[in-house]
């Protein structure tokens, strides 16, 4: 009987379970993603932050909390610290490794942390419960305090070694504390307020200075109680406070912080000007290219509350006003605004911005302009893609009221200005 002839042709089958396939990919994107960090962090983070914003609008819609909207709250314990603003030469000693290293925005700080500021360095950090502290140049300061318990009571405590800082307090929940210590002295600052703090080794001079709201700084059993424009000092060999009351600096107009200043060529004049004071002979007023305001820049006094000043050059400045009363004494320093003069072309670009999308104290920013126009917001560049469209998301910003501004230039010198303000609760 004749066999039946077999095939020549054999199949095989390999049974690939859906796990595997799932894990296969995970691997590839996981590949991916380390070499886009490594070669592109830039962009990576853009991704990630873009991410936890996608994940908290499903979160959200579906009725789950992601832990990183507006209304949040911190688990109780220690908590973290971020830079909002750095410039020039900052520097940061851990104390998990006791090693110092160059401040980044992404740097957290953390309780027993050191923060120090060159001379022409300026560091701006803020905690948890909102209050932000300005490290001004050739400064140093030590974080010793930053918690919240179970009550969301929070405690933020930081000591000033050498310098000076401003710092500024949020809508304290009752019960949590804000405080700054100078040599041997302890200032409580009570919550939507705001301070100056000077500790200068060299010169023996110790001073806690409140601007606005109330405060009270403790030394040796003594307690003394600060209202808006009042100061308390001391030497470290004496015992006690002295008290005394302290003249206003002006408020700035304009130039506004953080904007670019578009001017003419051939004046490059720009306008400066701030609100008056009462009681005050006239105003001493400082531009200049470092923080610090040393080296050569406009050094003058005026009567007016306004001077416009010519031929500043193309790049950054900063700016700053004392009043000086009827008996000579000057004010401490008004805020120090930055500001970029650029140089003026005709007409204005097209710039369109779309509403902003919160992200807890973080903003992200979308619009479209001409296709190569150079983007900031708030002073930081923006990505523009080949289309003309935009997108940023900002550094922290603190609680309160703040401005987003986004400027758009190309390379004739138009530019156009949006400027919008937000809250943060």
């Amino acid at each position: 009987m004749a066999q039946k002839r077999k095939s020549a042709f054999q199949i095989s089958y390999v049974t690939i379970t859906y796990r595997s396939v799932l894990m296969g990919m995970f691997g590839v994107l996981l590949l991916a993603g380390v070499v886009m960090y490594f070669a592109f962090p830039d962009t990576a983070n853009r991704v990630i932050l873009s991410s936890q914003i996608g994940l908290g609008k499903v979160l959200a819609k579906m009725g789950v909390s992601s832990g990183t909207g507006n209304g949040s709250t911190p688990e109780a314990g220690p908590q973290q610290a971020h830079f909002t603003n750095i410039d020039g030469n900052v520097r940061v000693r851990k104390s998990s490794t006791n090693t110092w290293v160059v401040a980044d925005y992404s740097l957290a700080l953390e309780r027993g942390d050191v923060v120090q500021t060159s001379p022409e360095g300026l560091a701006k950090v803020v905690f948890t419960d909102g209050t932000n502290y300005t490290v001004k140049p050739g400064s140093l300061i030590t974080i010793q305090e930053n918690s919240v318990n179970s009550a969301q009571q929070t405690k933020v405590a930081v000591q000033v070694t050498t310098g000076k800082v401003d710092l500024a307090t949020s809508a304290l929940n009752s019960g949590s504390k804000s405080q700054v210590i100078v040599g041997d002295a302890t200032a409580t600052i009570a919550a939507e307020s705001s301070a100056e703090v000077v500790n200068d080794i060299h010169a023996d001079q110790h001073e806690i200075l409140v601007k606005k709201g109330s405060g009270e700084v403790t030394r040796e059993g003594q307690t003394v109680p600060l209202e808006s424009y009042t100061k308390a000092s001391f030497h470290s060999d004496t015992k006690g406070m002295i008290k005394t009351k302290e003249l206003q600096p002006p408020t700035l107009i304009s130039p506004p912080p953080m904007q670019n200043v578009f001017v003419d060529q051939n004046t490059k004049g720009v306008t400066f000007s701030w609100a008056p004071v009462d009681n005050v002979r006239e105003y001493h007023i400082k531009i200049n290219r470092n923080p610090s305001f040393v080296g050569p820049g406009v050094d003058d006094r005026k009567s007016a509350t306004q001077v416009l000043v010519t031929n500043l050059q193309e790049g950054p400045y900063y700016w700053v006003v004392r009043s000086i009363g009827q008996d000579g004494k000057e004010s401490i320093e008004s805020e120090v605004y930055k500001f970029t003069v650029v140089p003026k072309g005709n007409g204005l670009l097209a710039l369109e911005v779309s509403d902003f999308v919160q992200l807890g104290h973080v903003f992200e920013v979308k619009g479209h302009t001409e296709p190569n126009a150079r983007v900031l917001v708030n002073g930081q560049e923006a990505v523009v893609g080949s289309d003309g469209a935009f997108h940023h998301f900002t550094n922290p910003l603190p609680t309160g009221d703040n401005v987003i501004t986004v400027t758009a230039q190309n390379s004739k010198g138009q530019y156009n200005i949006v400027s919008k303000p937000v809250n943060i609760q």
